[in-house]
């Protein structure tokens, strides 16, 4: 287009038209083909143009697209609601509120941990915990708890200090220690900042599962998220568990705390919850969160214009119905563990890969300057953009994410494809990852940035 009225990310780049898409493909207009390695933003986790959910979008927009949830309630948000509530597996998990994105699902979620104590009359408990390296969301309340120094800057004098403890980031220990000599120290150290803080001022700690884009699928080591529980009980905290990214099958199970065997008091979900085909998110909450709310005001304070539109929910309810049918978070696991094998093969002949990691289809994959001693690129060399501009061209789409120390000056992607991508397309995205790889790490030398 020769003038554009569209804000884009970047506002100088041109940005290639979309025609459509199909499968783990998508298509611009000049005919090229992509595999999209990322699902776009984590998001497309069953790919594009699936009939059954046309179709469903279709003959809930021949009834009734939206209506306001202060006037109606509607037949696939009700059945929704319920859904989610069966697939936590656990009774206590019975209310869902729907929203549009994945930062109103944690703020919502924010909002209400808040409010449940101050319907119990503890009203200084209003601070919510979190870590360095994290990610809930854009908007002022997500971000206070977003542990995201890129994503803070410009608005840090608007934001509330709530990330506070370290990740648990194997690869950078922040302890220069090891799993499992390190006892967990990651974990203890919430404990620590509890004392400080003063449990009475803290209504809860928020993580997420795997750190996706703030961290490149950093998975914690084993017994991490018992000790966080357990930790938070003991003091009256709720544990908030963000799934925004890693929910409905992405890591191989169908909600990533899973692999841990935890139990959050509140979820807040989104991206994968509709794969991408209408905006929807949600903030699940247990019977015993909601309690004090539904003998108290009986008014959660919190709601936007298509909170629990019927047309998002149809489209949700045709997706996890797809996920289940297809047997995609089974699928995620093997192909996972597939993908992951095929990287760290490459892992062996390409040294600016340093690492990695990840569970089921979302994959990080740090790199470094120096794999010995794990040294990061210098920020102005860019690897991260350079490796995801090379394979856009190649035609492979991947997403960026941070890594080094503090979640600053580090490099690293996260390869995510879509749940339903067969074998045969996983060795292509690898095949067209390897030529990239060896494009970066070919004119870094050529700069003379590494030696190899």
């Amino acid at each position: 287009m020769d003038k554009t009225h569209l804000i884009k990310p970047l506002m100088e780049k041109d940005y290639p038209m979309i025609s459509h898409g199909n499968g783990i493909y998508l298509y611009d207009k000049t005919g090229k083909r992509y595999i999209d390695g990322s699902s776009g933003a984590v998001t497309a986790n069953i790919g594009h143009h699936i009939h059954e959910i046309i179709d469903a979008m279709n003959q809930q927009a021949k009834k009734i697209s939206f209506v306001y949830r202060s006037q109606f309630t509607n037949e696939p948000a009700e059945i929704l609601a319920e859904k989610i509530s069966k697939l936590f597996n656990q009774t206590k998990h019975n209310w869902a509120f729907f929203v549009n994105s994945g930062s109103e699902a944690t703020e919502t979620a924010m909002k209400i941990a808040i409010q449940h104590w101050q319907e119990k009359g503890m009203k200084g408990k209003n601070k919510i915990l979190s870590r360095w390296m994290s990610y809930h969301g854009i908007t002022i309340g997500a971000l206070s708890m977003s542990g995201h120094p890129e994503r803070r800057a410009r608005f840090v004098p608007l934001l509330e200090d709530f990330p506070t403890i370290s990740p648990p980031y194997c690869y950078r220990c922040p302890y220069n220690s090891s799993f499992p000599s390190c006892n967990l120290m990651c974990a203890f150290e919430l404990e620590k900042a509890i004392n400080r803080i003063g449990a009475d001022q803290i209504a809860a700690f928020i993580a997420e599962p795997i750190i996706g884009a703030a961290g490149g699928a950093i998975v914690p080591p084993k017994g991490y998220y018992q000790s966080i529980k357990k930790i938070c009980k003991k003091h009256n905290i709720l544990f908030i568990v963000d799934e925004v990214m890693t929910g409905f099958g992405r890591t191989g199970k169908m909600f990533a705390f899973e692999h841990w065997c935890t139990e959050p008091d509140i979820v807040a979900l989104g991206k994968g919850m509709s794969a991408g085909y209408a905006p929807i998110a949600a903030t699940v909450v247990s019977e015993e969160v909601m309690e004090p709310i539904k003998k108290g005001s009986k008014i959660v304070m919190s709601g936007h214009t298509y909170s629990a539109n019927p047309q998002s929910a149809a489209a949700s309810l045709a997706v996890i119905d797809y996920l289940e049918k297809n047997n995609l978070v089974d699928k995620a696991m093997n192909s996972g563990q597939y993908l992951t094998m095929k990287l760290k093969k490459l892992q062996t002949y390409y040294p600016i890969i340093g690492d990695v990691r990840g569970k089921g289809l979302l994959i990080g994959v740090e790199f470094v300057s120096d794999m010995m001693k794990k040294l990061p690129f210098k920020k102005d060399v860019n690897v991260t953009n350079l490796f995801i501009s090379q394979a856009q061209q190649n035609g492979l789409l991947l997403y960026p994410a941070q890594a080094g120390i503090e979640g600053v000056g580090g490099d690293a992607i996260l390869v995510a494809p879509p749940l339903t991508s067969e074998l045969s397309e996983l060795d292509e995205l690898v095949a067209i990852f390897e030529k990239t790889i060896r494009e970066i790490q070919n004119l870094l030398q050529r700069k003379g940035v590494i030696t190899v």
